[in-house]
């Protein structure tokens, strides 16, 4: 009876959330929402004739906020001609600041690889004009320096190699400005011929028709970045609003007087290519032209490096202008080719300024929202220690179990919250928290909704399936719920963009194993054991399939952690015993399982590989120990971020020093739970085994366990609240009567 209802309470919450989220996996319905099914259409189709020439622009510093058109009429014409992406700018960051510098931007369009600049005690610096040459062409100063740095990073940027791809098709390259001179060099750093401003560009060019690339800088928003704030000393101020209007219409005039002078058969690929304020934004991406897969640019972009509609790296830039020119990427760049989306979009430039919007909210509100979020655990688990202290109260044993059952659904809640627009508020903060706790309550509501609230597990597998599920579905569907959500991805910093970030793993593995054991447990108590394990086997295995496979999660160091802590899941609830020979061989076994998944992604076309496909390439080319060696760094670092590591300490010392300590009223409640459900041991054990070989080998490092706890032992908390329910406490033994010892009588 139980089992069969909480089978369809299930099956009505997936219905739910698929209602939710099939919308977005058919036509395209705005950024960063939806699978890129643009993206097979392109793959399927027949490569266009190349195109006669390539025009780059870049605009340092431009954003969607300053498209307009009545200010910048000629970039929102183009806009709204071709198509339409922000730009998350990639790059090596000057010292101790989180932008990109104009300058590094440039180096990465060169380099097609994240690239910076030598460390100067100002710290950003524009470009400087290159030495002209007899013939009309231009060296870059210090490029030596450039190539020098960048080699010895961890990224290995090689700068040049779009130029010199060009140079070496037979190509003619033309640079307007000292950042496209850098931008257009070959390896040599030298460019063609170079023309320090566009207005010179008639006399100093002449017929753009003869050449193939032209990249050109329109820098009105840096220099007035610089001269207005740099300068005068205080990085942290913003130009104002009247001198950045301004500075966006002067680009515009620049960008317009290059458009006016380009053949009709040019393919035009602008680019706000650095930051220029003191915060990381993301900026403006348009193409216009022929697409890839034929038909002119429209709509919104994407690309396979971030399989989001609407969203495109700068990284990318590189090989597109290549792929436009019917040119090879070289070996060392890393983007992807801009796509076209599945359909044209009115007004691009608004809906992509709220997706910035939503960034820059992001960055505002995740530092104070976990700051939050941890104190609210630790006076949680504070609050409910005292509580076990007077578990005989009926009343306080009630609200502990529905306290706990809704802090463990805040974790799926922090994603599902991306159907709100909370960061479009007045009070983003406090729309956030109100719209996670509105969700995590309903939830609750779901969990306490049926006759399923009167088993040990029946709240826990709920909230753990929903969990499970929501994510489940976000990750076949584009992993939309992840991209700026505030424990998911951000599209400013550019780390990853799709599947699973290492925080949704670590909430969607520990749901996916306490959901298996919670149905485990329902068919076990029928005598239907061997129909508990087919349905975890099957279930398990799409999770781990789905966290491991390219087009889905494509989680490189999810799958064994997944798989150990599967199998010991699966070892313990079936009786088996859990040794240290099984979890090797286990261990082994994710390994070659992730192995056989990287290797079948690098068989595809390298424009279509993800980055599992490229670490194979990676381990063939040598380079695979900087890769570890710059995520072993990271995750160690990890160690440092004090809130989640001291929340990770105290959710583990209630585990196993409140619930799992007898107290003085008899077996401890963690004792009483597995007693009624032996299957909540097992997935327990499972889960942190996962968790704790996901904090080793990924570089979120304490990231993993700190959030995998707040699902994990909320809902461990509420079983035993139950077991303690069903179940009166074993009053402590008396202690034992001395025995009076009869003296003899006397003779």
């Amino acid at each position: 009876m139980i089992a069969s209802m909480l089978a369809s309470v299930l099956l009505t919450a997936l219905t739910t959330l698929a209602m939710l989220f099939l919308p977005l996996s058919g036509p395209f319905s705005g950024p960063f929402s939806g699978p890129f099914s643009g993206m097979a259409k392109a793959a399927a189709a027949q490569q266009p004739p190349p195109a006669a020439r390539v025009a780059l622009i870049g605009v340092p510093g431009l954003t969607w906020k300053d498209i307009d058109p009545a200010n910048t009429p000629r970039l929102a014409a183009l806009a709204e001609r071709g198509g339409s992406a922000s730009l998350s700018t990639r790059a090596i960051p000057a010292p101790n600041r989180s932008i990109t510098c104009p300058l590094a931007g440039w180096l990465t369009v060169s380099a097609g690889q994240r690239a910076g600049a030598p460390e100067t005690p100002v710290g950003c610096i524009l470009p400087v004009p290159p030495k002209p040459a007899g013939d009309g062409g231009a060296t870059v100063l210090a490029w030596q320096d450039f190539v020098g740095f960048n080699a010895d990073t961890s990224y290995r940027a090689v700068p040049g190699l779009l130029g010199q791809a060009v140079v070496d098709s037979g190509g003619k390259v033309a640079a307007i400005g000292p950042g496209a001179a850098i931008g257009a060099a070959d390896r040599s750093g030298n460019v063609g011929r170079y023309s320090a401003t566009v207005a010179d560009s008639g006399r100093d060019l002449g017929d753009l028709s003869a050449y193939r690339l032209i990249a050109m800088e329109a820098d009105a928003l840096t220099q007035t970045w610089f001269s207005q704030v740099v300068n005068s000393g205080d990085n942290s101020a913003a130009v104002p609003a009247e001198a950045r209007r301004a500075a966006a219409a002067a680009a515009d005039r620049e960008v317009g007087l290059l458009l006016d002078r380009l053949p009709r058969d040019t393919t035009v690929l602008v680019a706000g290519l650095s930051d220029a304020s003191a915060t990381a934004r993301l900026h403006v991406a348009i193409a216009d032209g022929v697409s890839p897969s034929g038909p002119p640019y429209k709509g919104f972009l994407t690309a396979s490096s971030t399989r989001q509609q609407g969203l495109v790296t700068n990284t990318d830039l590189t090989v597109t202008a290549l792929n436009a020119l019917g040119l090879p990427a070289p070996a060392g760049t890393v983007g992807r080719v801009w796509q076209t989306g599945d359909a044209a979009v009115a007004g691009p430039a608004r809906a992509l300024a709220e997706e910035d919007l939503a960034s820059q909210v992001l960055r505002d509100v995740r530092g104070p929202f976990f700051g939050v979020f941890v104190g609210v655990q630790l006076l949680f688990y504070g609050a409910a220690a005292l509580a076990f202290r007077l578990w005989r109260r009926p009343g306080t044993l009630v609200a502990t179990q529905i306290v706990a059952v809704g802090s463990a659904a805040v974790a799926v809640s922090t994603f599902l919250a991306q159907f709100v627009p909370w960061w479009s508020t007045g009070a983003p903060m406090v729309a956030l928290i109100a719209t996670i706790n509105g969700l995590s309550a309903a939830i609750m509501g779901l969990a306490f909704a049926g006759p399923w609230r009167r088993h040990v597990l029946g709240p826990m597998a709920v909230v753990a399936g929903v969990t499970s599920v929501a994510l489940l579905l976000d990750v076949m569907t584009g992993s939309t719920l992840q991209v700026n959500a505030v424990t998911g991805y951000e599209p400013v910093t550019g780390g990853r963009f799709y599947g699973f970030s290492n925080i949704a793993f670590a909430v969607f593995s520990t749901g996916t194993i306490l959901f298996l054991a919670g149905i485990t447990q329902f068919l076990m108590d029928r005598g239907r054991r061997v129909l508990g394990m087919v349905i975890a086997l099957g279930y398990g295995g799409l999770a781990i399939f789905a966290d491991g496979w390219p087009g889905w999660g494509a989680d490189f160091g999810g799958v064994p952690a997944f798989v150990l802590g599967f199998a010991v899941f699966m070892l313990m609830v079936s009786g088996r015993r859990v040794s240290v020979g099984r979890l090797v061989a286990v261990g082994v076994g994710g390994a070659v399982l992730i192995g056989a998944i990287a290797f079948a992604d690098w068989l595809r076309p390298a424009e279509q590989r993800t980055h599992l496909g490229t670490f194979v390439q990676q381990v063939m080319n040598g380079e695979a120990l900087t890769v570890v060696g710059r995520k072993l760094s990271a995750m160690l670092g990890t160690l440092g971020n004090w809130q989640l590591t001291l929340l990770s300490l105290v959710a583990l010392a209630f585990l196993f020093l409140v619930l799992g300590r007898p107290s003085r009223w008899g077996a401890s409640a963690l004792s009483r739970a597995y007693g009624r459900a032996p299957a909540l041991r097992a997935g327990l054990f499972g889960a942190l085994t996962c968790e704790l070989t996901g904090f080793l080998i990924n570089d979120s490092g304490i990231a993993i366990p700190a959030m995998a706890l707040t699902v994990a032992v909320p809902l461990t908390l509420a079983a035993c609240v139950r077991a303690l329910q069903l179940e009166p406490p074993t009053p402590a033994e008396q202690p034992s009567r001395p025995v009076e010892v009869q003296e003899p009588p006397l003779s």
